[in-house]
């Protein structure tokens, strides 16, 4: 009886070890409501535990550190508030994304993912039957059409392969890579709290398709052809009410100490303002440019201080995100809790902006005090020559009013 007991426990313990996961590239999929939606995950193992990479194109985003637990393979972002979680078994996983929704509920998407597979949408190398313009003119309808959005797209195209993104004032849609699949175009994104899918016609001149965000939501758009595409100039958007000529706060940082403006430590300086949040990518895009440039540029006499807008303003919620987002992206700057991520909240809070209408939003102030400019949104790596014009402008007003006198 003994023995046969012993052998028992042995079979279960069998049973319950923990699952390997191969290391090396996995082709993942969420199912959304347009379909599925393909990244690539980039897998290493680390010590017990496993360092997964996002692939968008030619971005590697770096997840959380992950790890096994029983069977499954979790993948925490937790700057985003989002984790995949899946069951391993040899060249396949299956599971979950979940992503904590502003009103601290969950969505949940269908996740798996097969391994040796480094395609996007189609495994074949067909020579396209359509083809795709450099540039279009882009407009995006709700699926009320009570809302549009203008936007330009901006693509690069290497036989049947596409990268790009979608431009507009508040910022881009990051880095989108895809395919032309006969005469349609399929692109898609994820980067943890963003799951993007496109789909469009390719007729001509022409591209009419539909845009899936997350694993329900949905906008039509339609493209035409165009090398002249530009957008309202984002530095007239948010602008300093009639009367003012600088912006005032006082916020905390993590340490619970407020910072402002007239401390010791920003007189005569040029200043940077970030209006962003931890859990906006395209701030996260301008984070990776400013803190290395704040470490090259810091003794020169010039500051940045982060305004961070979160989901809430407790701060023991707000001030981990803040820790974890100025950790992961090596922010030596001060970062301050200045409030709600809603973008009416935002603008009550510096009452002598019009409105605070997109997460980054960057102010420029010169060594006198006054606000010399503000520019709405970041285009970021995704965008190509777009990301470069704007590096080349800051550093170009950076110099200039670093050689203007006190």
């Amino acid at each position: 009886m003994k023995k046969v007991l012993l052998l028992a426990l042995v079979a279960l313990a069998s049973c319950q070890k923990t699952a390997e996961v191969k290391t090396g590239t996995w082709r993942a999929v969420i199912l959304t409501a347009g379909g599925d939606l393909p990244f690539g995950l980039d897998i290493r193992k680390e010590g017990e535990a496993y360092n997964v990479l996002v692939i968008n194109g030619d971005e590697k985003l770096k997840m959380d550190q992950s790890f096994l637990r029983d069977d499954s393979l979790h993948i925490p972002m937790e700057i985003f508030d989002s984790e995949i979680v899946a069951k391993v078994e040899g060249d396949k996983m299956t599971g979950y994304w979940k992503k904590m929704r502003s009103d601290f509920t969950f969505v949940f998407g269908r996740f798996s993912a097969e391994y040796g597979k480094n395609y996007r949408f189609s495994e074949t190398s067909d020579a396209p039957q359509a083809v795709l313009a450099d540039k279009y003119s882009v407009l995006f309808l709700s699926a009320d059409k009570k809302d549009s959005t203008q936007s330009v797209g901006v693509f690069q195209t290497k036989g049947s392969q596409v990268q790009g993104s979608f431009l507009t004032t508040t910022g881009d849609y990051r880095y989108l890579a895809g395919d032309i699949v006969g005469d349609s175009l399929k692109l898609s994104c994820f980067d943890g709290t963003h799951a993007f899918l496109f789909k469009a016609k390719i007729d001509g001149d022409n591209l009419t398709g539909g845009f899936w965000s997350g694993v329900s939501g949905y906008e039509s758009w339609t493209a035409t052809k165009d090398s002249s595409a530009t957008l309202p100039d984002v530095t007239k958007l948010t602008y300093l009410k009639e009367g003012y000529k600088t912006v005032d706060f006082k916020f905390p940082n993590t340490d619970n100490k407020p910072i402002s403006l007239s401390d010791e430590a920003y007189k005569g300086k040029v200043l940077v303002i970030q209006i962003m949040g931890s859990w906006c990518p395209n701030c996260m895009d301008e984070s990776r440019f400013l803190a290395p440039w704040y470490k090259k540029n810091k003794d020169r006499g010039v500051e940045i201080i982060g305004l961070a807008y979160e989901k809430s303003t407790d701060t023991t919620f707000a001030f981990p995100k803040i820790k974890r987002m100025k950790e992961r992206f090596g922010i030596d700057y001060q970062v301050l809790l200045a409030g709600t991520n809603n973008k009416d909240e935002a603008s009550k809070t510096l009452p002598m902006l019009n409105r605070v209408i997109g997460f980054p939003t960057t102010i420029v102030i010169d060594k006198k005090g006054q606000v010399r400019k503000i520019h709405t949104g970041f285009s970021g790596p995704g965008t190509g020559k777009y990301y470069d014009a704007f590096v080349s402008d800051f550093n170009r007003l950076i110099d200039k009013l670093l050689a203007e006198k006190s």
